[in-house]
């Protein structure tokens, strides 16, 4: 005759099954969340709607080159999340692939290496956008200012690299 299992021995493992898989998920997010895929604005003025389509609702205007991390893409449309976290819908035509970064520190300093003691090639303020030119590993990235300067900021201090 075969064994029955009771619901008192059943639950106990199924609970601790569920819980060692969320545990899983849980620690790999730090790692997928360092792959964000990044896409900015094409045009002078890209509106953000709260439905992927023109009749919703406008929240928001962004000027080009402002950056967006994309969370979906749905037929023409993409889900976008700004730099202050909000969630809305843009027109996919009206992004592109340049890469480009959001100061969020009051302000940062360029370098000529990715290093603190580096010299200082300039002095960048809270919401001006910067070029990224290279993401080596570490805690830095290359960009540029629209003047020319290039230099290494920390990635902590910008959004959208």
């Amino acid at each position: 005759m075969p064994a029955r299992c009771s619901a008192r021995f059943f639950a106990p493992h199924f609970v601790l099954s569920i819980a060692l898989f969320l545990a899983a998920f849980v620690t790999a997010v730090p790692f997928t969340a360092a792959a964000a895929e990044f896409r900015s604005a094409a045009d002078n003025a890209v509106i953000l709607y709260d439905a992927p389509s023109t009749k919703g609702r406008k929240l928001f205007i962004v000027n080009r080159g402002y950056p967006l991390e994309v969370v979906v893409q749905v037929e023409g449309w993409i889900k976008v999340r700004d730099a202050a976290g909000g969630l809305s819908w843009a027109e996919s035509k009206l992004l592109d692939n340049t890469r480009n970064v959001l100061v969020r520190a009051a302000s940062v300093t360029l370098r000529q290496k990715p290093a603190e003691d580096a010299p200082a090639v300039a002095e960048v303020r809270r919401d001006v956008l910067l070029e990224l030119v290279e993401r080596p590993p570490g805690n830095w990235i290359q960009v540029r200012h629209r003047d020319g300067s290039t230099g290494f900021v920390r990635a902590a201090d910008v959004w959208g690299g």
